[in-house]
């Protein structure tokens, strides 16, 4: 094994091919192994990339370092404070770049557009959080917030806050959303009552609420789409969602 970098041949190291050939062409390795930049005494860079995403999971890729602290990531060895903090960045730059271009759409129409706004946001959460999308009558953006944040398990929405926020945004829609820690996103019994509850709030201050959506670690599901729930007829905005 070649143990460092100046060994490899010139159309093998990242640096290179990133400039003969454009970054895209790297893999996920080669493009960690240019943000870390050094390797250890033992590992080129690359070989040290690979190590850390080996923590991923059986499928590993640069956007399983979402699930890792930065406590686990010092334990590759090779891997201190400040590689470990760049690590997080380039993780939270990637997070908020993509969200930002979600939200170019501004739109929120359907179950799908709703999903993938919270989806990379939510998917590795290791506790529960309910987050509202305040939306005006063409299911434009508004604003964001969270509303709770809960346990690994479990997490209490105030229906009163919720529409107090609601009011504030001067929304005439609203969407509930909230992960699943497990990654399975089925609805538990909790689940359909307080969409239920929050559903007939919102029904009353004339503010609808568009939907529940569960996320779980790559899927979602629509509770509107639930028959456990009699959805307020009523409550579709004419976008037909």
């Amino acid at each position: 094994m070649i143990h460092k970098m100046k060994e490899m041949p010139e159309g093998e190291r990242p640096y290179e091919r990133c400039l003969a050939q454009g970054p895209e062409v790297l893999t996920d390795a080669e493009l960690l192994a240019v943000i870390l930049r050094t390797g250890s005494r033992e590992k080129n860079s690359v070989e040290l990339a690979h190590e850390i995403l080996s923590l991923t999971g059986n499928d590993p890729s640069i956007a399983g370092l979402e699930r890792l602290s930065i406590s686990e990531l010092q334990k590759v060895p090779g891997v201190g404070r400040v590689k470990a903090i760049q690590l997080k960045a380039l993780s939270e730059f990637s997070r908020r770049l993509w969200k930002s271009r979600t939200k170019e759409r501004l739109y929120f129409r359907h179950p799908e557009d709703i999903a993938a706004y919270f989806m990379e946001d939510m998917r590795y959460l290791r506790h529960e959080e309910v987050r509202v999308l305040f939306l005006d009558i063409k299911c434009r953006f508004i604003a964001e917030k969270i509303m709770t944040k809960g346990t690994l398990d479990s997490s209490l929405v105030s229906t009163r806050e919720l529409m107090i926020e609601a009011v504030r945004a001067e929304a005439a829609l609203f969407a509930m959303v909230h992960n699943h820690p497990s990654g399975d996103p089925e609805a538990s019994m909790d689940d359909i009552h307080i969409t239920q509850k929050v559903q007939m709030a919102g029904s009353i201050m004339n503010i609808k609420l568009l939907d529940s959506i569960i996320i779980g670690d790559g899927v979602y599901k629509s509770l509107r789409q639930d028959s456990r729930i009699a959805w307020d007829i009523h409550n579709a905005p004419r976008s037909g969602i």
